[in-house]
């Protein structure tokens, strides 16, 4: 397979780590493979110490929709089979959410059922003028399987998540942006330009302050408010001692912007 074939393309801007959805024919539908490559980009991402911020886009008409059906029909015939095939997905997903990178969403066209679940995995999102988001598992008698039973309703509350999969109904990105699916709705010709832009200068940040920031949010979410303030504590503790911070304050002081390392 050529690198041009890769299900996820993986290239680098700078301190921007770009993984690309390479899968246009199928709409970047997520197959094994597909869920295997966004895994790779997301571990070679953070092993390279000048990225410190992850794009994720898609090539083609649309971000992504959902499973790959085919594979999903063939995994069926065992349950192990088909827990595995699931567990692919899942590891990719975990792996964003836990990465020290950012991980900045580019929605274009349909993210819908599983590219739903792949968005909300995100920790930003930007999304086009004709993106729309939705959730279609029960229009067909499925269920969600990457998470959305979980992170719709932490996302945008449980009577709006619950409606979501009920009904399959597709979200505007207007809407999408108001229940907090999306950070921000830019026309389609800017959308990739504005997400670069933002993420090149969130790669100017205190990378290991910007790494704390998401991990003791996320979690936080897993936990009591006092386990996560008291985690919290710690971690700024020992991180305002630190190199960075040290640097942030003499630019503050000095009227200049800081260079973190």
């Amino acid at each position: 397979m050529s690198d041009s074939e890769a299900p996820v393309l993986v290239s680098k801007q700078g301190a921007v780590g770009i993984a690309t959805l390479n899968r246009p024919a199928k709409f970047n539908c997520i197959s094994r493979e597909l869920a295997a490559g966004l895994l790779d980009a997301v571990r070679q991402l953070e092993a390279d110490k000048s990225v410190r911020v992850m794009l994720l886009k898609a090539n083609g008409k649309h971000f992504c929709t959902g499973a790959d059906l085919d594979q999903v029909k063939a995994a069926r015939a065992k349950r192990e089979t088909l827990k595995d095939w699931l567990g692919r997905g899942h590891e990719a997903l975990y792996a964003m959410e836990a990465s020290r990178l950012p991980v900045i969403g580019v929605v274009h066209g349909l993210a819908l059922a599983g590219g739903l679940e792949l968005a909300m995995a995100c920790d930003v999102v930007f999304a086009g003028k004709a993106a729309r988001f939705g959730d279609q598992h029960a229009q067909y008698g499925l269920i969600p399987g990457w998470g959305g039973t979980q992170r719709l309703p932490r996302l945008v509350g449980l009577r709006r998540a619950l409606d979501l999969m009920y009904s399959g109904a597709w979200l505007l990105p207007e809407q999408a942006m108001d229940w907090g699916l999306a950070n921000a709705v830019f026309e389609d010709a800017e959308l990739q330009e504005k997400a670069m832009a933002y993420a090149v200068q969130l790669g100017k940040r205190n990378p290991q302050g910007i790494a704390l920031m998401k991990s003791l949010s996320r979690q936080g979410l897993d936990g009591t408010l006092r386990a996560g303030i008291d985690a919290e504590l710690e971690a700024v503790t020992d991180g305002l001692r630190s190199a960075n911070v040290e640097e942030g304050l003499a630019a503050f002081a000095e009227r200049r912007e800081p260079v973190f390392k």
